[in-house]
């Protein structure tokens, strides 16, 4: 059976404790290997619907469905090996200050247990799309703050 959407929100909101709603009735759905913006003001909820999305969150009403399990069902022990199936580039960078950024690009898939020549090759393209390509050896602190 094929993946129709790697995320689907149905009707989701949250609030944080008994404050107001933060998000209100977000629906939504991203296929596999599209590709999305997230924009808005200040204040807007972009940081509480992402942390939604890479579930460090659980929404206060509607469904999250991630690669097709119904998040809100999903127990907490199994959602450290959903996470390892999504990737998340962090505003902060969190880069590793010792490794190369092929290296840093490539850990998350080494520790899922990805093959290493594949890693390397998919790697070595991303950061080509990038216009990395010829800084896959930098450490972070030759990197500018938009290379990194």
């Amino acid at each position: 059976m094929e993946l129709r959407f790697v995320l689907r929100f149905e009707n989701v909101g949250m609030r944080y404790g008994i404050g107001p709603e933060i998000l209100r009735d977000i629906s939504f759905s991203l296929a596999p290997g599209s590709f999305h913006f997230l924009t808005g003001s200040s204040g807007a909820g972009k940081t509480t619907l992402l942390k939604l999305m890479y579930l460090a969150l659980r929404p206060t009403r509607g469904l999250v469905h991630l690669f097709d399990k119904d998040i809100s069902v999903t127990p907490r022990e199994e959602l450290p090996a959903l996470r390892r199936q999504i990737g998340v580039v962090f505003q902060d960078f969190r880069l590793i200050d010792h490794m190369t950024a092929v290296e840093n690009v490539a850990m998350p898939l080494r520790v899922n247990g990805g093959r290493h020549i594949e890693i390397d090759n998919h790697v070595r393209e991303l950061l080509g799309w990038v216009g990395l390509g010829e800084r896959l050896d930098a450490r972070p602190s030759t990197l500018s703050g938009g290379q990194q």
